[in-house]
């Protein structure tokens, strides 16, 4: 069982990746509108938007990781577990709303004629800004090496999409910069909204995803096939030691925690309860080997086969 003060150190340092992760995303904001409204960069601003939503999101997780640290108990069996797959099912409908919606007017830009701007000054802004993630990107990557939380993940895979989506900006546009002068110079006023829309295309599928595996969670559905067959393959050793045959497995995520329970039958017609104690702590401790955040419980099922 994991101590007090060890959970109030992983609470700690989480705090201290979100808030890294905001006030980085602040300065990031504020230097791509900024920079948008200078180069008229359509790209930039759409980037400056997203970054500006997860803000929003990350300021209200600050203010709820301590309920995601509270113990379960009989009044709230799954803790506050559920409470955090729920903000991040918020913020993935905000992203992918605000990805449609800047998508549209990119698209209404680009039919109305496009517009010129500096693509060797994007390329360069859009560069430095992608090392400067990639930086964060690693910081955050090495202080949430001990951290099991859905959150600091989600915030991780945000950065590494913005260093994705800044070196990929950076690389098309310096391309940009050699169409001039060849048969294709036709496309530079509309460059800007086509990059803008070929990375919104790239990230909605992330965002559906991503969707999708929240509200498996916070329907308390089963994960995903990999996890649940390693899971049985790791269990079933243990339960074939002492002779507990499973009939059923009922797994399912909640945000951080992963419950398992195992519904197992006997030969016999009595049940040692020391046997049954022991099967039960071994699974634990290796399951929670490889799986963080894991509760694991053998049930009795009485019903003849």
């Amino acid at each position: 069982m994991t101590s007090e003060p060890a959970k109030n150190s992983k609470e700690i340092l989480e705090k201290r990746i979100l808030l890294l992760s905001f006030i980085s995303g602040l300065f990031f904001v504020a230097a791509e509108l900024i920079y948008a409204v200078y180069s008229h960069s359509q790209s930039t601003l759409m980037d400056a938007l997203y970054d500006a939503s997860e803000l929003i999101f990350i300021v209200l997780i600050l203010f709820l990781t301590p309920l995601f640290h509270k113990p379960v108990s009989e009044k709230r069996p799954y803790g506050f577990f559920q409470v955090e797959s729920f903000f991040i099912l918020v913020k993935n409908i905000m992203l992918t709303s605000v990805t449609v919606s800047v998508l549209a007017d990119v698209i209404e830009s680009l039919l109305s004629g496009g517009n010129n701007i500096n693509k060797g000054q994007v390329s360069l802004f859009q560069f430095i800004v992608g090392l400067v993630s990639l930086g964060i990107f690693l910081i955050m990557k090495f202080m949430s090496r001990n951290v099991s939380s859905p959150t600091v993940k989600a915030e991780i895979l945000g950065w590494k999409i913005d260093v994705a989506y800044s070196i990929g900006m950076s690389g098309a546009f310096f391309i940009a910069t050699q169409l001039k002068n060849t048969p294709f110079d036709f496309l530079a006023p509309y460059f800007d909204q086509l990059v803008a829309i070929f990375i919104m295309i790239l990230m909605i599928p992330e965002s559906i995803k991503m969707l999708m595996e929240t509200f498996r969670e916070l329907f308390l559905f089963s994960p995903d096939k990999k996890t649940v067959g390693r899971i049985k393959e790791l269990s079933s050793g243990i339960l074939k030691d002492f002779s507990f045959h499973p009939v059923f497995y009922d797994i399912a995520r909640t945000g951080r925690q992963l419950w398992v329970a195992i519904y197992f039958q006997i030969n016999s017609d009595s049940l040692n309860v020391h046997q049954l104690h022991e099967a039960t702590s071994r699974l634990n401790q290796i399951l929670s080997g490889e799986f963080t955040d894991i509760s694991c419980e053998l049930i009795l099922d009485s019903r003849e086969g």
